[in-house]
């Protein structure tokens, strides 16, 4: 159900299941580390994630779900077939991009916050309604939002299980832009040196895990200012 496409310096993921708005099966997690196992190997300098059919991902398939009753075994492999997938996307060193558009919901909301930034169209809905099932929500998912929106906002989404809309989502933090051009990010991003955003995503997530002080970033930084490809854009600056 992924559709893994080449656009020059970039990569487009699909979620390409319209007919279920790109609900996610159980199977389809082992299919999305192997499609992010792919881009992790290609040379690409990004990727975007979205979805096909006016949906972004409606969650994980609760059509999955009647035959994991009484199965903890079943259920244990699900949880950590999701968390692999969603941890190789996080992992990836390349800069990752959400585009977020109709419904984003449960495990779509996971899939959009595993990335390093989100764009929400006018028309995107994002809400985390395990509740309404009786569930819980994996606890690295709970952490990566609570890290981004806070404790009561995401105590609101997933007390309430009601939804956020595009404006709202760049309000709390849950998205990064609002009906902003994906081009025009993309382009944005591409513009940069591809060795600097990779330290600085790892420096992100090294911030993100209270990380103040690196050894091997302070002697990636050093190396890097003394290189060839400062100087380089440096001169470029200068003759502007």
């Amino acid at each position: 159900m992924f559709l893994l496409e080449r656009n020059d310096e970039h990569a487009r993921l699909t979620l390409n299941r319209p007919e279920a708005r790109n609900a996610i099966p159980a199977a389809g997690w082992t299919e999305l580390t192997d499609t992010i196992g792919r881009v992790a190997e290609s040379d690409v300098r990004m990727l975007v994630v979205t979805g096909a059919g006016g949906a972004f991902c409606a969650g994980a398939d609760l059509g999955d779900f009647p035959a994991m009753r009484g199965d903890e075994p079943a259920v244990a492999r699900f949880r950590e077939d999701m968390r692999t997938a969603l941890d190789a996307l996080r992992g990836l060193a390349i800069p990752t991009l959400a585009v977020v558009e109709g419904a984003c919901y449960g495990a779509g909301v996971a899939l959009a916050i595993a990335c390093d930034i989100r764009v929400a169209a006018n028309v995107s809905e994002f809400a985390i309604t395990p509740a309404k099932i009786g569930i819980s929500y994996p606890q690295e998912d709970v952490h990566r939002l609570v890290a981004l929106i806070g404790p009561g906002h995401a105590a609101r989404m997933l007390f309430t299980a009601g939804k956020v809309y595009g404006g709202e989502a760049v309000e709390i933090g849950l998205a990064d832009y609002h009906s902003r051009s994906e081009t025009e990010v993309i382009e944005a991003i591409l513009a940069n040196d591809p060795e600097s955003l990779r330290a600085l995503k790892q420096a992100i997530a090294l911030a993100a895990e209270n990380v103040r002080k690196d050894a091997d970033m302070d002697a990636r930084f050093d190396a890097m200012l003394a290189g060839e490809e400062a100087a380089r854009r440096l001169e470029a600056l200068r003759r502007k």
